[in-house]
């Protein structure tokens, strides 16, 4: 993607999350009704809303890319510019009234993920990325820690229900033995400690493409590691997550291969 247009296309998303920002805000403010999904997942009216504002900013910026996001789903054609899109990441923790949600918006060209803005405005901050320009936080380049033994390493779990069945989950109770301190955070929150050097590894097992694609972007380019619990690289198909600092990720990934065979 050439420089003019990825300087469009960041503008476009930093629009749009900004935009969404508002619907959710007012929706926090006042309250909604949670629906369930066909998944069994809760969905709300803010979710709908904020998704439809996004859509029309990035269709106006970009109207040769296609937009694939979690409420309305597949707008054009896979191969090309294709925007990803989960207008409120973390709809759980906002009908509980936990600040833990965000907006998350994340550019393919092709199979390569090149931008991510992820934006958490009740959390208070807002994280970006565009490929070979740094990781950003609110305005100030971050850069992930230069932790490189696990005795010294902080961990955050999210999602790992499928784990507890994996024959790895016995290699991830020696990560957190072995580790300095184990965490929780969850949702874009970890992943935003890892890019800016305040954790060193992330593992997750039941995730989808686009509550981690911005997310992903925006780690490597703080210098981190971004993979799936196999360390293959991601794909709309992507399930799990490791994602650390280089070192951390490479002993992570080697005791999880070992205990998987």
């Amino acid at each position: 993607m050439n420089p003019d247009l990825a300087t469009l296309a960041l503008a476009a998303a930093h629009e749009a999350a900004a935009a969404a920002a508002e619907v959710i805000g007012h929706y926090w403010r006042r309250g909604v009704e949670v629906e369930l999904k066909s998944d069994a997942t809760p969905v709300t009216v803010a979710d709908r809303e904020a998704e439809q504002a996004i859509r029309k900013i990035l269709r106006a910026a970009l109207p040769q890319a296609a937009i694939h996001g979690e409420e309305f789903g597949l707008d054009g054609e896979r191969g090309g510019l294709m925007w990803l899109v989960d207008p409120l990441d973390g709809t759980k923790s906002f009908v509980r009234r936990t600040p833990f949600f965000s907006t998350q918006i994340a550019l393919m060209d092709g199979d390569e993920l090149v931008l991510g803005v992820s934006s958490a405005p009740v959390y208070g901050e807002t994280m970006w990325a565009s490929k070979g320009d740094g990781a950003w936080l609110d305005g100030t380049r971050v850069h992930v820690a230069d932790t490189a033994v696990i005795g010294d390493a902080s961990l955050s779990t999210g999602n790992i229900k499928t784990l507890t069945s994996d024959a790895r989950w016995d290699a991830l109770g020696g990560l957190i033995r072995d580790s300095n301190r184990i965490r929780g955070y969850g949702d874009f929150c970890h992943y935003h400690l890892l890019a800016r050097g305040s954790l060193d590894l992330v593992i997750e097992s039941d995730v989808n493409i686009l509550d981690i694609a911005a997310l992903a972007v925006i780690v490597r380019e703080a210098g981190g590691v971004f993979t799936d619990l196999d360390g293959a690289p991601l794909t709309l198909e992507t399930r799990s997550v490791l994602a650390g600092t280089p070192a951390i990720h490479a002993q992570a990934l080697s005791r999880l291969r070992l205990q998987h065979g």
